[in-house]
């Protein structure tokens, strides 16, 4: 029996735990770009986790329809306009997220950068060795 026979049934175990993982580190990201941010404000961590919940979702769904329906501005921009995309995102999170505001567009954009930037560190932290 190989390797991967063995493991299997654990990988599929291992799908929710991921998920779970992947929410709480949104969620953390939420929350540090609301303290480190002024503009922004979370009014719990519970808050924090639904926006994050929702954020996973706006970015499944949402966010490549945006990107591609601003690709040639993305272009043009060298790439540069994908951060005004995650711009929009979390202000549409924060629109349908009761207790998570955000009191401008610059403050939207510091935010993503933000929650961006932790979200790669912390998934690069707790991610398994052989999935880096």
């Amino acid at each position: 029996m190989t390797q991967d026979a063995v493991s299997q049934p654990y990988g599929r175990m291992l799908v929710p735990m991921r998920f779970l993982i992947r929410l709480v580190v949104n969620a953390a990201a939420v929350f540090l770009a609301a303290n480190l941010v002024p503009g922004i404000a979370v009014s719990s961590f519970g808050v924090a986790l639904l926006a994050g919940l929702i954020l996973g979702l706006v970015n499944a769904v949402i966010k490549p329809v945006l990107f591609v329906l601003t690709l040639p501005f993305t272009i043009v921009t060298l790439g540069l306009f994908i951060f005004i995309v995650n711009a929009i995102c979390l202000a549409l999170v924060a629109w349908l997220v009761p207790g998570f505001t955000i009191s401008g567009f610059w403050s939207a954009l510091v935010g993503a950068i933000v929650i961006s930037l932790v979200s790669w560190l912390l998934h690069a932290l707790l991610s398994e060795p052989d999935r880096r």
